[in-house]
């Protein structure tokens, strides 16, 4: 299939006053936003926590997550944590979930939903409401 990669832009969450586009490697494969150290920096984000990670080769480190950072591609927008490390802006699944976007492979680039293309859409389990006896 061959590399995806799409422009995004990155913002601190709650001013917005901070923000910039980066041009991201999409990986479905991974799971969550993952950001160099000089993108968190532009960005002024906080450490907040540190996240043991599993790299692919096997080897696990312990790298630091800062957040919430606000995503826009399109008409789509998510807020999540990022985890920092690389050398590169890596978009993975959950934020690619959170916004409903799909990977098109045989043009190689990432687009909303089309079977969605005005809202962002997911599917959810129902589940029951449990009423507890005194309780309206």
């Amino acid at each position: 299939m061959g590399l995806v990669r799409a422009d995004i832009k990155l913002a601190q969450h709650i001013s917005r006053k901070r923000a910039i586009v980066v041009n991201a490697l999409v990986d479905s494969g991974a799971v969550f936003l993952v950001i160099p150290e000089y993108v968190r920096l532009q960005l002024d984000l906080e450490v907040h926590d540190r996240v043991e990670v599993t790299l692919a080769d096997g080897n696990r480190n312990l790298v630091p997550q800062c957040g919430p950072i606000r995503i826009d591609f399109g008409n789509r927008h998510c807020h999540t944590d990022a985890l920092v490390m690389g050398d590169e802006v890596l978009l993975g699944a959950i934020p690619m979930e959170a916004m409903d976007l799909v990977v098109m492979p045989r043009e190689r680039r990432l687009a909303v939903n089309p079977n969605s293309p005005n809202y962002a859409s997911a599917i959810v389990k129902r589940v029951p409401i449990l009423v507890k006896k005194g309780c309206p």
